[in-house]
């Protein structure tokens, strides 16, 4: 039962994630590090993977595919986390994110690999 509802929280985290890509596109590309190129797409790109995989994780053919790609993408989100440990204080939209804040967005990552990984099927 737990991890059922586990999931569905999961679901609707990634899919309201990815639509506020495209809603608050500008919060996202302003925190791309600038030595990666075409951060408007990158954003898009994003936004879609995380509605794509929150869609995904609701059917049980496509769930462990969305879980790992999940995974993936949060490990290519690392840099984005990194560099803004490196240049916080940033605003993330209208959140200012400070340096604890930024650090403390790290473990959460692996909070959400981890979240992500119990439904990949591996033991």
């Amino acid at each position: 039962m737990i991890k059922k509802i586990s999931l569905i929280i999961l679901i609707v985290f990634y899919i309201l994630a990815g639509l506020n890509h495209f809603r608050s596109a500008n919060s996202y590309i302003h925190i791309i590090p600038t030595y990666l190129p075409a951060p408007g797409l990158l954003n898009a790109l994003a936004g879609f993977f995380e509605i794509a995989f929150g869609v995904m994780l609701v059917f049980p053919a496509t769930q462990c595919f969305a879980a790992w790609g999940i995974i993936a993408m949060l490990i290519a989100f690392l840099p984005v986390h990194i560099d803004m440990m490196m240049r916080a204080p940033v605003m993330l939209g209208d959140i200012k994110v400070t340096p604890l804040i930024a650090w403390l967005r790290m473990p959460l990552q692996g909070l959400l690999i981890w979240w992500a990984w119990w439904y990949t099927g591996s033991k």
